[in-house]
């Protein structure tokens, strides 16, 4: 190519360039995201869901500039509900199965939503309670976060000045715990206005110990609690008081990030979220839910949640009716975002987005939400919930689970309890080999009436259990190792094992 040739070739292109910038075609940039995790906030901690004990405008904006889904499911505890929001795949899937001694650790071939938006050029920060493993590579900054502040464990006794860390170095917090995080979190937006940011800022309150600075407190330490809990002789009105004004102070931060999103003019492209990982830590006011924080029933794991994206097309006062919960959200930021999942993993979730949006009005599947729970497992559909006991409720008609119905509806029952089972085991032994299924299911509550005086911590409490025949199997004479392992895992767990018995055929 001569020089004339390619002196016109690159005048060409120049003004091409020129052309689909003054006609608006620049790529339209992808949305930044806010995530703002409430601990141990219940469904009923909230002026929009009808608590008048409190006022949360800033929160219950989000909800009515967006949407709200009315039946929204986490776990019963916290750390949980993270590795789920995280994955979009229920817990036991990543290994995590409680809130300490490792079992809060998310294993480390899961993928997280970090990591996809990280992949898709993103700007990602952690600011607040981690709570899914604390040493590399389980920390946050090897889970596709940028920039981490906080505390990663699930529990932390100083709430004012506190010693946190940033980035894996120890350092002095400044003031209230919830307004530090937000501090921090303000600035990584103001860092990234100019790029893509995924900001994630899981708070840890209203989770004890019980401090709220003073103004927040003064506003509620006398104040008549006319909303009281479903059974009003386990409500201590001092630690309501206490979670009122946290929620309070929650409620202010959240304006904070709200104000700021505004004067940087970042609010119309920015998706916000806001909702809680389990039930209310006391019992208070609820709606008359059964259970509250450690429970598998609709107190313990419904949350409140509310999505706004004032550019994006959800409509303000969307109300998603349909259930959903924690393990939803990576498909539908994803899908939202059009980021690429990082993983392939079978997800547990749903990508939400055609109810967000608007686009599905009718025919959205069917499906059930299960919580576990320390071996507690209940499952939720549109309108049912079958308990840890095997005891079915219309959650249309009674919503404090007040009535079995398993007898009027056994069908509904069997099938759910036919979702709780089904997992595929094989007992073993020098190349012989049987398999079977684990059905139907079975998870009676522990003995609570067997002994004389307390029983000491170190002695497990028991239950009733029901015999699984696996059929016969044929073994040959030698030593060997007796195995039993599960081939097939549908649910989100076998089952416990108490003995296993061999009996001689004649």
């Amino acid at each position: 190519m001569n020089r004339t040739a390619l002196f016109r070739l690159l005048v060409l292109a120049a003004a091409c360039f020129h052309t689909l910038h003054s006609f608006g075609a620049e790529p339209v940039r992808r949305p930044n995201i806010v995530i703002l995790l409430a601990d141990d906030s219940g469904w009923g901690d909230y002026s929009f869901n009808g608590n008048t004990n409190l006022k949360t405008p800033h929160i219950d904006s989000i909800g009515r500039a967006g949407a709200s889904l009315d039946r929204f499911y986490v776990c019963s505890v916290c750390a949980p509900t993270r590795a789920e929001f995280l994955t979009g795949r229920y817990h036991p899937r990543g290994g995590v199965r409680g809130v300490s001694t490792g079992q809060e650790r998310l294993n480390l071939d899961e993928k997280t939503i970090a990591d996809a938006f990280k992949a898709a050029g993103y700007a990602t920060g952690a600011f607040g309670k981690w709570h899914n493993g604390s040493q590399w590579p389980y920390h946050p900054n090897a889970r596709g976060f940028d920039e981490y502040y906080g505390f990663t464990s699930g529990h932390w006794g100083e709430y004012f000045d506190p010693p946190l860390e940033h980035n894996g170095k120890m350092v002095r917090g400044k003031g209230f715990i919830a307004d530090d995080f937000t501090d921090h979190a303000l600035q990584f937006i103001e860092r990234n206005q100019a790029k893509p940011f995924f900001c994630y800022v899981p708070f840890n309150t209203p989770h004890s110990p019980w401090a709220v600075p003073e103004k927040f407190w003064q506003a509620f330490k006398d104040q008549p609690i006319a909303l009281r809990g479903q059974d009003g002789k386990k409500e201590t009105l001092a630690e309501t008081r206490c979670a009122l004004a946290m929620v309070a102070n929650l409620d202010w931060n959240v304006g904070r990030v709200l104000k700021r999103l505004d004067e940087l003019k970042l609010a119309d492209n920015t998706i916000v979220i806001y909702f809680s990982d389990n039930g209310p830590n006391s019992w208070r006011w609820n709606g008359g839910m059964k259970g509250r924080k450690g429970s598998t029933d609709e107190g313990g794991v419904r949350s409140t949640f509310f999505i706004r994206w004032p550019g994006g097309g959800i409509q303000a006062g969307t109300v998603v009716r349909e259930i959903a919960g924690a393990i939803d959200l990576l498909p539908t930021l994803s899908a939202l975002a059009g980021v690429k999942r990082v993983g392939d993993k079978p997800l547990d979730g749903q990508n939400l987005s055609p109810l967000l949006l608007g686009k599905q009005h009718r025919g959205w599947p069917s499906r059930m939400i299960f919580s576990h729970q320390n071996g507690n497992v209940s499952a939720r559909s549109q309108q049912y919930r079958y308990d840890n006991t095997g005891a079915l409720f219309d959650m249309h008609s009674d919503p404090g689970q007040t009535k079995n119905i398993t007898t009027a509806k056994p069908e509904v029952a069997a099938k759910f309890a036919a979702a709780e089972s089904g997992a595929t085991v094989e007992l073993g032994f020098n190349g012989s080999k049987l398999a079977g299924k684990v059905t139907p299911a079975w998870n009676p509550p522990l003995y609570e009436n067997q002994d004389t005086i307390p029983r000491p911590p170190a002695e497990s409490k028991m239950k009733e259990f029901r015999p699984l025949h696996l059929g016969n199997i044929r073994l040959e004479k030698g030593r060997g190792l007796l195995t039993l392992r599960a081939l097939e895992i549908p649910g989100q767990s076998v089952m416990d094992v108490r003995q296993v018995m061999l009996t001689l055929k004649p």
